[in-house]
C-alpha cells in the first residue's frame, strides 16, 4: 500500500508539473497579447509630458491657492496653445533597443519612413540607442534605416545611455553626433564566431555523421563533424572580410578615427570613447532632451506591429537569450572592478 501511495503521489507531482508549466506559457502569451493588442504608429509631445512632471511636483509642494492661480495660468497657456502653430523646429525621437537580431529593425524602417516624409531642413532625428550587438546581417539593415535619415540630409543625433557595442556602434557611427553617458559601454568593433564541436562525442558513441555539400566552402567550421585547418582558415578569412566592412562603414561616417587604434575588439566607457574620437559629446539622454525643449518642439516616434502568439512566444526564447548576453557583458566588466 505503501508504494501504491509513493508511486501516486509522484504521478500527481509530474501531473502538476505540466500543468503549471501550461498555465506559465497561457500566462506569458496572454500578456504578450496584451502588449501587441494594436499596430501602428503612435506620437507622443515630449515637451508636454516634461511639462506635465513638472507640473505635478510643483502643485505637490505648492499650497492650496498656489495652486489654484497655476491651473488658471496653466489653463489660459493650453488655451493659447491651440490657436497658434508653432514654428520651432522639431526634433523627432526613437527608442531603438537591439537584442540579438536586431528585431526592433522592424519598427525602426517604419519610424524612419514616417519621419522622412514629414521632416524638413530645421528638423532633426534623435536615437536613444541601446545595443550589444549581435548578427552581422541584421544590425547591418538597422544601421542602413539610420542611413536613409543621413541620405536625407536631416540631422542624427545618437544618445547611448547603455551601451553602444559591436553591431550597436555600426549603428551609432551613422549619426551626425554622437552623445554618450560617462559609463556607457562604446566600441567593440570586432567580429566573433564561436561554437561547439561533438565530433569526439559522437566518435566515442559509434555515431557517424554524415555531411554533404556541393560547393568547396559551402560548409566550413561544424558543430559535429571533423573540423579541419583549412575549414577553420576560411571561416577565419570570412571574419576578416566582415571585419573590413565594418571599418569601411565607420570610416564613411567618422573620417577623423584612427581604426587601427580602435578597431581591436576592444571596448572602451563613455569618457574614454570620447577621448579616442569615438563620440563627440558626454551626456545623458535626460539631459540632451531637457535642453532641446527649450527652443525646439520633441516627439517621440514608436511604431508598434502586433505579432501572432508564435513569434511572441519565440520572441521571449530570444529574450533570455539576449539577457544571457547581457549577463555576459556584466560579468565581463564586473571582473575589471575593484573588490
Amino acid at each position: 500500500m505503501a508504494a501504491f501511495f509513493a508511486e501516486y503521489g509522484l504521478f500527481l507531482l509530474k501531473a502538476t508539473t505540466i500543468v503549471v508549466a501550461i498555465v506559465a506559457v497561457i500566462v506569458v502569451a496572454a500578456s504578450a497579447g496584451r502588449k501587441a493588442s494594436h499596430e501602428g504608429l503612435e506620437v507622443e509631445s515630449l515637451n508636454k509630458k516634461y511639462k506635465t512632471l513638472a507640473n505635478a511636483l510643483r502643485d505637490a509642494v505648492s499650497s492650496k491657492d498656489q495652486r489654484k492661480k497655476a491651473a488658471k495660468e496653466r489653463k489660459k497657456e493650453d488655451k493659447a496653445a491651440k490657436n497658434e502653430s508653432s514654428d520651432r523646429p522639431r526634433s523627432f525621437v526613437i527608442d531603438f533597443k537591439g537584442d540579438l537580431k536586431a528585431s526592433a529593425v522592424a519598427s525602426l524602417r517604419e519610424e524612419v519612413s514616417a519621419i522622412l516624409d514629414v521632416a524638413d531642413e530645421d528638423d532633426e532625428v534623435i536615437v536613444r540607442l541601446e545595443n550589444h550587438g549581435g548578427m552581422v546581417h541584421e544590425h547591418g539593415l538597422a544601421a542602413s534605416q539610420l542611413s536613409r535619415i543621413r541620405d536625407h540630409d536631416i540631422p542624427l543625433v545618437v544618445c547611448v545611455d547603455k551601451v553602444a557595442a559591436s553591431g550597436g556602434y555600426l549603428m551609432a557611427c551613422v549619426a551626425s553626433k554622437i552623445y554618450a553617458a560617462p559609463f556607457a559601454i562604446i566600441g567593440s568593433i570586432g567580429v566573433l564566431a564561436q561554437l561547439p564541436n561533438f565530433n569526439r562525442l559522437l566518435d566515442s558513441h559509434g555515431v557517424d555523421f554524415e555531411q554533404i555539400t556541393a560547393g568547396k566552402h559551402k560548409r566550413t567550421v561544424t558543430m559535429f563533424g571533423k573540423n579541419t585547418d583549412e575549414d577553420r582558415a576560411k571561416l577565419k578569412e570570412e571574419l576578416e572580410d566582415v571585419h573590413a566592412l565594418f571599418k569601411d562603414a565607420i570610416a564613411k561616417y567618422r573620417t577623423e578615427l584612427d581604426l587601427d587604434k580602435v578597431a581591436t575588439g576592444e571596448y572602451w566607457y563613455g569618457t574614454r570613447a570620447l577621448d579616442l574620437g569615438l563620440t563627440d559629446e558626454i551626456s545623458t539622454s535626460d539631459e540632451l532632451l531637457s535642453q532641446k525643449t527649450r527652443d525646439r518642439d520633441l516627439y517621440r516616434i514608436e511604431y508598434k506591429i502586433k505579432q501572432p502568439l508564435q513569434k511572441r512566444l519565440m520572441g521571449n526564447v530570444d529574450s533570455a537569450l539576449e539577457k544571457a548576453h547581457a549577463a555576459g557583458w556584466r560579468r565581463k566588466i564586473e571582473s575589471y572592478l575593484p573588490r
